[in-house]
């Protein structure tokens, strides 16, 4: 191993002679790039290989060229690049060569090489890498596309592009993004060869035997790819990203027209189909129509367009009536609405139209339920309070059982300081289940607090407790700690703690809240805080390291403490704790014994 190692150190020899002769580098920097490429020979030579040398090797070695390259553009000496760069180019692509046999499975390694041929321009030898990747890795569309983007827009090879394409759609006959780039690539390689025809014809060139094919000018290979992948890839997404890479490109007139033909007898039922004929008239809006001259004018214009949209969207919600296709018409209404406009009288049109689309997607029982909270938010910012008391009622009467309903619903009646707040919480816990009622529980206390009284507050609070599952009465348990310190004081939230201590589960935040509240007393006393602690350390001992750093800066720090009981707390935290967590308390405690914690 030793011999192959000094052999690779000395074919390093030519090339640092080179660098410290033309004053790249002086001798002690020499001297430094071979002690070090020395260390990281070993690495790559041991019995049991590992990923991390090779590539740090390789990041040393594309380092010295950076430097290299920075020191060249310093002091302006651009020669003996063959003896110098060529040769740890060489050596980079072998390292690569070596780890990558070893680890072929590894993608990123592959991508790392493909960079750095890309970044130095090895052209020659990124062809042998792509080729080799994609024998290894055929099952990855994305690797086969960027090979075929990288013949054609680097190497200015339609050809090889196209050969690329056709291998990888026979390892992926229905992956719609191969077929998409593939019909990417045919369009670029049309418009490349209309630009060349028509340099040559205003150059008046005679082109002697080769002419130019009038069928690939036009498109027909993308559009020979579109039907083929139409036949195999099923769905509306696909339809409308190959029509909008055809859109690029001014000579696809026709294309475009059988795109859409074909998207719109497959995909009559579709909401998406719909949804973009719809949108496309804003688009056919702005091309058909001359410049506005006035303020006026372009307000008309705008507002026309968008009654073309949602005339198409009326007759697609006849035709397709349904939750998505009137989600559809919701979403463009409320972007539209969302607009920024200057124009006071197209926000009002705007505003009634979105209005009256919720109201007619709700009349017909196909409002989804996520598009509720965005009708009452804009009722309210619109004024329409008794509208918004009105809809918030229907929306829980159709979504019983859904909690977001019901908060939504009790939020509206408490922004209006309704006198219902109380009876339609009532309501809402007959009808939701207990699991998952957490935040109408929360609401309920929240408004508590600032409307009834503490008598009342209390008694909700505990009834939260025997409602809510053992898994939600921690935040409960939480917010009533919190509650009756702010309302009650020291004396009573002790009693309220002593109580919710009989039940399981608890929280560390439940703990930890009760250590800061005797910690802000007057006469803080050393016993209290060991009872807490020794009970939180009890249901969290096994799973919180800083539980017991905390307890032992307790004991070090108050005036009561006792610090020879921290050599038994340590002990028992050692005892207790699993696995890494043992290593980070001993690495934390450490730090405290040495004052750095």
């Amino acid at each position: 191993m030793a011999e192959r190692i000094e052999q690779r150190l000395e074919d390093r020899v030519p090339e640092l002679e080179q660098l410290e002769r033309v004053g790249l580098f002086t001798r002690k920097e020499i001297r430094a790039v071979l002690r070090k490429a020395s260390a990281l020979e070993y690495k790559i030579q041991r019995r049991a290989l590992r990923k991390e040398d090779f590539i740090n090797y390789i990041q040393y070695e594309i380092n010295l060229l950076e430097l290299i390259k920075k020191r060249r553009a310093r002091i302006g000496y651009s020669f003996k690049k063959d003896e110098i760069e060529y040769s740890i180019l060489h050596r980079v692509h072998s390292l690569f060569n070596r780890a990558i046999g070893k680890w072929k499975e590894d993608v990123q390694l592959w991508l790392s090489h493909v960079a750095f041929c890309k970044q130095w321009n090895a052209k020659h030898q990124l062809s042998k890498v792509f080729s080799s990747m994609l024998a290894i890795h055929p099952n990855k569309p994305a690797l086969w596309i960027m090979a075929a983007k990288w013949e054609m827009e680097t190497r200015l090879s339609s050809e090889s592009a196209r050969h690329l394409f056709l291998r990888a759609l026979r390892f992926h006959p229905e992956c719609p993004k191969l077929y998409q780039e593939y019909f990417r690539m045919e369009l670029m390689h049309a418009e490349k060869q209309r630009k060349e025809k028509k340099a040559f014809e205003q150059a008046k060139m005679d082109l002697g035997e080769f002419s130019y094919s009038e069928e690939i000018l036009n498109g027909e290979m993308a559009r020979i790819i579109y039907r083929d992948a139409a036949q195999k890839i099923k769905g509306v997404g696909f339809h409308l990203a190959v029509l909008s890479i055809a859109k690029q490109f001014d000579f696809t007139q026709d294309l475009q027209k059988e795109i859409l033909e074909s998207l719109q007898s497959k995909y009559a039922d579709d909401p998406l189909m719909w949804d973009y004929m719809a949108r496309r008239e804003l688009e056919l809006g702005s091309l058909k129509s001359t410049e506005p001259t006035t303020k006026q004018t372009k307000v008309t214009e705008m507002t026309r367009r968008e009654e073309r949209c949602c005339a198409v969207f009326e007759e697609a919600v006849r035709a397709v009536p349904t939750e998505d296709m009137w989600k559809c018409y919701v979403t463009f209404c409320l972007e539209r609405y969302n607009r920024k406009t200057n124009s006071e009288e197209l926000k009002r049109k705007r505003l009634e139209r979105t209005l009256n689309v919720f109201s007619k997607a709700h009349e017909s029982d196909l409002l989804p339920e996520a598009l509720y909270k965005q009708w009452l938010q804009l009722l309210l910012e619109s004024g329409l309070s008794e509208k918004a008391m009105v809809v918030a009622e229907a929306a829980t009467k159709r979504f019983s059982l859904s909690v977001e309903m019901w908060q939504m619903r009790l939020q509206v009646l408490i922004q209006l300081k309704s006198d219902d707040v109380t009876q339609c919480f009532e309501e809402a816990m007959k009808h939701t289940k207990s699991k998952g009622t957490l935040p109408l529980w929360t609401l309920w206390v929240e408004w508590s607090e600032g409307t009834n009284s503490k008598e009342d507050t209390e008694a909700l609070y505990r009834r939260s407790l025997q409602a809510t599952t053992p898994a939600e009465s921690v935040t409960m348990k939480e917010m009533y700690l919190d509650w009756t310190y702010r309302s009650g004081g020291y004396k009573k939230v002790k009693r309220v703690f002593t109580s919710l201590c009989e039940n399981r589960p608890f929280s560390l935040d439940f703990f930890r809240k009760m250590i800061q509240i005797e910690k802000e007393q007057e006469s803080c006393k050393m016993p209290y805080l060991r009872e807490y602690y020794e009970r939180a350390l009890r249901e969290f001992g096994s799973t919180d390291s800083d539980l017991w750093l905390d307890y032992i800066k307790e004991e070090l720090s108050h005036p009561q403490g006792k610090p020879e009981n921290c050599g038994s707390i340590h002990w028992r935290a050692m005892k207790m704790l699993q696995g890494d967590l043992v290593e980070d308390f001993v690495s934390k405690y450490t730090l405290l014994q040495t004052g750095h914690l």
